[in-house]
């Protein structure tokens, strides 16, 4: 009697010619995006540092604000907030893809492939946690190390047929709970089951505000350690790290000018879904939609919309590469020697936010305005590209990459690795 093998899942077709273009050197579109992103991530996070205000419990602004002031807090939850980490998820999905296929077209066997992943995937996770407990209750590197794992795991060797119903029924799960949130809000803000303010949390605590820094190292790490898996739940994480794999296998921001009418439509659809999802939110927020206690009632529809807005503008950033060319200008390649080091830059945010904001350092915290963060915020970037640039005509890698290097490839030779985000 004949033995019927097992049946094995179809291996994934790998994008040769981006793994060709990544040998003769990296694909300006992907760096570029990391290097712009970070500057968003930058404007996302420094609202949570100011603690001598009242936070909600669905974004991270001050309430009690006018003038200027409220009109940028506006303009961030519109344009900012629940996009930036949407396309740093995104990007990271590709750079997972980017770095499979490298090491494919390298001869290295798939299951040593996965295996370089994951291990790089768990040292990302204990990185976001030293993050967390030194610098940043806010880390996000931790989250992308599970989701990674996972992806690995579950996802990479599977055909885009595969991918595309997994997206479909995370988004679909999202938008039930969009739904959900939305007619909830319009039902409670009617008053029929009784007061609205019975249904608020509280405000989230300040752990900027903590003076004594041993204090804050706990208060940081055990809000990680909740955060973190809330941030696989939540979903957005793992469906914007799914497309951007579906996106690496198609080669769009590699090739970014071959794929320029998809890459319009991309920007155009995913921006303006983007940017819609975040007016109702700053619409609740302005306390022009909904009763103000009710702050979950646009949570649903404006993470949906992040994930689009945050995809949105990675083609967006692919069509600005396309257009400047692959070896770019000044700016161009100063953003893209960021986006080649967006660990580091990533950290080195924390580095230069904590201290100056925290009760226990400086405390400028308890004094910037929405707006002088802001424009702070700006600064930390800037200085980032400075070092990035510094760095980049120096021909070294960031530390964190340079050390990310070492922990999961160790000292023998691999196909060149692709940043975090």
């Amino acid at each position: 009697m004949t033995e019927t093998a097992p049946p094995q899942h179809p291996e994934p077709v790998v994008d040769h010619a981006a793994a060709a273009t990544a040998a003769r050197g990296r694909s300006l579109a992907p760096d570029l995006a990391r290097g712009l992103m970070l500057l968003l991530i930058a404007l996302a996070n420094v609202p949570w540092w100011l603690y001598a205000g009242r936070h909600g419990l669905t974004n991270a602004h001050t309430v009690g604000h006018g003038g200027a002031d409220l009109g940028y807090q506006l303009f961030s939850l519109v344009a900012i907030d629940g996009r930036s980490y949407p396309l740093f998820a995104f990007l990271f999905g590709y750079g997972i893809w980017q770095l499979y296929s490298r090491q494919s077209a390298a001869g290295t066997p798939s299951s040593e492939a996965r295996r370089l992943l994951q291990r790089r995937h768990w040292w990302l996770l204990a990185i976001g946690a030293v993050h967390a407990l030194l610098l940043w209750f806010g880390d996000i590197v931790g989250a992308y190390g599970i989701t990674g794992l996972l992806v690995t795991w579950l996802l990479l060797q599977r055909r885009d047929r595969t991918l595309q119903v997994v997206a479909w029924v995370m988004a679909g799960l999202l938008l039930l709970f969009a739904l959900f949130s939305i007619v909830s809000g319009v039902v409670l803000s009617t008053g029929i089951a009784g007061d609205p303010a019975q249904f608020a949390g509280g405000a989230l605590p300040s752990v900027a505000g903590l003076s004594d820094y041993p204090v804050f190292m706990l208060a940081s790490i055990g809000t990680w350690l909740v955060a973190t898996p809330g941030q696989l739940l939540a979903l957005t994480v793992p469906l914007a790290v799914t497309l951007g794999i579906l996106a690496a296998r198609r080669g769009l921001l590699d090739r970014p000018r071959e794929h320029r009418s998809t890459l319009i439509r991309i920007a155009v659809v995913g921006i303006a879904i983007g940017w819609a999802g975040g007016a109702l939110a700053a619409a609740q927020f302005a306390e022009l939609l909904f009763d103000p206690a009710i702050s979950w009632a646009t949570m649903g529809v404006s993470s949906l919309a992040g994930v689009a807005g945050g995809v949105g503008y990675a083609a967006l950033f692919g069509l600005v590469a396309a257009a400047v060319g692959e070896r770019g200008g000044v700016v161009s390649r100063a953003l893209a020697a960021v986006g080649k080091r967006s660990l580091s830059s990533y950290l080195l945010q924390s580095v230069l936010f904590a201290p100056a904001f925290a009760a226990w350092g400086f405390g400028l915290g308890a004094v910037l305005s929405p707006l002088g963060a802001a424009a702070f915020a700006v600064g930390v970037w800037l200085v980032t590209l400075v070092v990035a640039v510094v760095l980049d005509r120096a021909g070294r890698r960031g530390p964190a990459e340079a050390l990310l290097r070492r922990l999961a490839y160790g000292t023998r030779p691999v196909a060149a690795p692709t940043p975090v985000a």
